[in-house]
């Protein structure tokens, strides 16, 4: 994917009104390929990648949670935190349905609902992410603090 071929997402637009300052990163994404293949093409620490996961509590109240590539949310330890009996992953066209993104392509800027969000506290330890700019095979480059001044999380420990 080249830069002419993304056009303006609704996460850029977001960042840009937002003065976000962030980097563009284009990579070729593989169906199924997570995290490990944009670190892989762009030569990235998986770690640093941020992905962005659609879940929901067992009333179906959607959230998002933002995580490490290499870890996975536990989300028996997030049910816990927030005091619900359930929580687990939105299926695709529901994820979609909330965010306005195709799974692969999520990114937690610009989403059609406004929904609480949840990241794993670690994240902030990190001084540059990169995380999805609302196409598949687009990260964005960024300081983690920007996150939390646009988004406003909750920082969590779910990680595993």
């Amino acid at each position: 994917m080249t830069k002419d071929k993304v056009g303006v997402t609704a996460a850029l637009r977001l960042l840009r009104e937002r003065g976000v300052e962030f980097s563009e990163h284009f990579y070729r994404s593989v169906a199924r390929g997570g995290t490990s293949v944009g670190a892989r093409e762009l030569g990235l620490p998986e770690h640093t990648l941020v992905k962005t996961l659609v879940m929901e509590d067992e009333e179906r109240r959607p959230m998002l949670v933002l995580m490490h590539g290499d870890l996975e949310v536990s989300t028996k330890e997030l049910a816990r935190l927030l005091k619900v009996k359930r929580i687990e992953p939105c299926a695709p066209e529901t994820a979609q349905r909330h965010t306005g993104y195709m799974v692969g392509g999520t990114s937690p800027f610009g989403t059609r609902k406004t929904m609480p969000v949840y990241m794993e506290d670690t994240i902030l330890d990190l001084p540059k992410i990169y995380i999805n700019g609302g196409k598949r095979g687009f990260l964005l480059g960024m300081d983690p603090r920007e996150v939390v001044r646009v988004l406003r999380p909750v920082p969590v420990r779910v990680g595993i």
